[in-house]
């Protein structure tokens, strides 16, 4: 099965093509979106003998049954491990992970679904990122106006993509630059905007 890069239909037969990838544990939540997979688990008393268990077992599974099934592998050098450790007296680091021979990555951020997330969970390096790009939709928004397209068009180069997923969670501090990114853009399209803190209700 296979769809040119980019195709918007792409997404879609992939999750299809993987609808029968099933697992599930109590401790941990896997989550899938077509090609990307992610385990989310929760460590208590430093015992982190089940999560390990469970990506073992996930990827003997995987290998034996799914993937062979679906003519898929599991590529163990683009795996991450993010560790998010609130207690005030931390550990010394947990072993990193090993999967099909290879030590995987532990890494202070990640990039996922398109979301930057790290280990703080401050969105920092998020709002940093979206800040960038909305001075960059900015310019492209005045292009797009000079020839003509209307407000309404307009705003869909400019939505803030899963923003209801971080904006309760950011800074004042990133609040306030994303509001003043906001504004510069309702001034562009000639029509108002919800500022971020609005954003969520509007959308629910």
């Amino acid at each position: 099965m296979g769809a040119p890069q980019g195709m918007v239909l792409a997404l879609f037969l992939f999750t299809v093509y993987t609808a029968n990838f099933m697992f599930s544990s109590a401790s941990c939540y896997p989550q899938k979106f077509s090609d990307d997979s992610a385990i989310v688990s929760l460590i208590t008393d430093d015992d982190d003998r089940e999560y390990r268990e469970l990506i073992q077992d996930f990827v003997n599974w995987c290998q034996r049954n799914w993937c062979q099934r679906n003519c898929l592998q599991i590529n163990a050098e683009k795996n991450k491990e993010l560790v998010v450790d609130f207690r005030r007296h931390k550990h010394p680091s947990l072993p990193l992970v090993n999967i099909q021979g290879k030590d995987i990555e532990r890494v202070d951020s990640y990039k996922y679904l398109g979301v930057h997330l790290n280990n703080k969970v401050d969105w920092i390096e998020n709002t940093d990122a979206i800040y960038r790009k909305g001075l960059s939709r900015l310019f492209l928004l005045r292009r797009l106006r000079s020839f003509g397209m209307q407000g309404a068009l307009l705003k869909t180069f400019f939505d803030f993509y899963g923003v209801v997923c971080w904006c309760s969670s950011i800074s004042t501090a990133d609040r306030k630059r994303l509001d003043k990114l906001i504004r510069k853009a309702s001034s562009v399209l000639g029509m108002p905007l919800d500022t971020i803190q609005e954003v969520p209700w509007s959308t629910s």
